[in-house]
């Protein structure tokens, strides 16, 4: 539980710098971003939100919700929001690169420890994972929901910029390092 905590509250954090470094986001922050622009919502509860969306498209594909997946959804978005009012606006564009680059790192850090924990999946690998199952490749169905989520972002009005391209790019390698780093051996089942 506390490699869940420590990991959902980091990838707050880490998305909350990339949001005030104003150079980009992954497409899921793209998305929240635009909807925050266009209902005054702040994008961490507009995240939260979404994140309750998702959860219904699980009920027909029978995905099981854990503790980690409810927590994902509440606790990110909490810290989202808390973040960006507690840091002031960068000014420089050192800055903003050192935010871009540190929330990316935190990224893949908070991956690690809160997927690591095994406590169930965040709403949007749910989603991922459940369409896979029935037949099509994982790749592709992510690739097809990150495309969709970014130009319906970017239609809104969020963020799209070199930020963007790393995440894109940086993310999975970042989360694959410290997934090995941080997973935890399952606990074996009663029998």
């Amino acid at each position: 539980m506390p490699r869940l905590m420590w990991g959902l509250v980091l990838f707050g954090v880490g998305l909350a710098f990339m949001v005030e470094s104003n150079l980009g986001l992954g497409p899921w922050e793209v998305f929240h971003q635009g909807i925050s622009i266009n209902t005054g919502i702040p994008i961490g509860t507009v995240g939260i939100f979404v994140g309750f969306v998702v959860l219904l498209g699980w009920i027909p594909l029978k995905e099981r919700l854990g503790v980690g997946t409810l927590l994902n959804v509440v606790i990110i978005g909490v810290v989202i929001d808390l973040t960006i009012w507690a840091i002031p606006t960068p000014d420089g564009d050192v800055t903003r690169w050192v935010l871009l680059i540190s929330g990316l790192l935190l990224n893949g850090l908070a991956s690690g420890l809160y997927i690591g924990a095994g406590l169930g999946p965040g709403p949007r690998d749910g989603l991922m994972t459940g369409i896979a199952r029935r037949g099509y490749p994982v790749g592709v169905v992510r690739f097809g929901l990150e495309v969709a989520v970014l130009v319906l972002g970017w239609l809104l009005g969020g963020t799209v910029g070199i930020g963007t391209v790393l995440y894109a790019f940086g993310i999975g390698p970042l989360v694959h390092v410290f997934l090995e780093m941080f997973s935890l051996e399952p606990v074996p089942e009663a029998a």
